[in-house]
């Protein structure tokens, strides 16, 4: 097997676990090569800090296809499969076979602006999401399903997450959790100006599209940590990507055991 690092936060605490780690696969005869080698060369990428840092590692692989797993440095961790005291453990798995791969639902995510500058095609592990700029007045996000017409949200912004991103910002506005096999998305209103506006779910095959309906409204869009500023002339298209990422679980671990731990469920 070969194996590279990924390391985003270039801190003593990073670096030392790092090495920790690469002493640990060699040593049961894991190949560990450079983060900048040919990503179709390896076998498998470990990511060294929170759940921005996995990301970060999904967005390096990309259409690759190749498992990721994520060693936890940050907070809450909930895409990372180890701590940081679990560095041994990892490397015991990984050099035995005993993991599984959990293939994630992906989004294209494709910006459409008239006049050229801004236009653009982004993937998103998490979610894509619409916010006002501090300041500006609520967004009335016109969305479309299929070409019908869902509703206009009154809100701070709006999220559409995939079942990964279902347990994150999602959640935090609301929305429900959804289990990565599950061949959903949600659209989760934030700071919803009507109490009636839900989060709802919808099959991941559908096609959304997202505008504002005042050309002169100002938002952020965000898809998973990339971030920029854009106006209501622009259309934004949500759609499931024709590829999946695939994390890695060691153990016994699954998704659920991954909510009770993570989330503190049944304590």
């Amino acid at each position: 097997m070969k194996v590279a690092i990924h390391i985003k936060n270039q801190t003593p605490e990073h670096r030392s676990g790092e090495k920790l780690l690469v002493k640990a696969l060699q040593n049961r005869g894991i190949e560990v090569v450079c983060d900048g080698e040919t990503i179709s060369d390896i076998d498998m990428m470990v990511s060294i800090g929170g759940d921005g840092t996995l990301l970060s590692a999904v967005h390096k692989i990309g259409r690759c296809g190749v498992p990721v797993v994520g060693i936890n440095f940050g907070h809450l961790g909930f895409l990372t499969t180890a701590g940081r005291d679990d560095i041994n453990l990892l490397a015991q798995c990984l050099s035995e076979g005993n993991y599984t791969i959990e293939p994630r639902t992906m989004l294209e995510v494709c910006v459409n602006d008239p006049h050229g500058c801004r236009s653009g095609i982004y993937s998103a592990l998490n979610e894509v999401y619409l916010h006002r700029i501090d300041q500006s007045p609520l967004l009335h996000t016109r969305v479309v399903v299929d070409n019908d017409f869902m509703a206009t949200y009154a809100a701070d912004g709006l999220i559409v997450a995939t079942p990964t991103g279902s347990t994150a910002y999602s959640l935090s506005c609301g929305g429900p959790i959804l289990a990565p096999g599950s061949g959903s998305l949600v659209v989760t209103p934030i700071a919803a100006h009507t109490l009636t506006q839900r989060p709802i779910i919808l099959s991941d095959g559908v096609h959304i599209s997202l505008r504002d309906e005042s050309p002169e409204a100002r938002f952020t869009l965000g898809v998973d940590s990339f971030v920029t500023s854009l106006d209501g002339s622009c259309t934004i298209e949500v759609a499931k990507a024709d590829y999946h990422t695939r994390l890695v679980r060691i153990g016994h671990q699954n998704f659920f055991s991954a909510i009770r731990d993570k989330l503190m469920w049944g304590l």
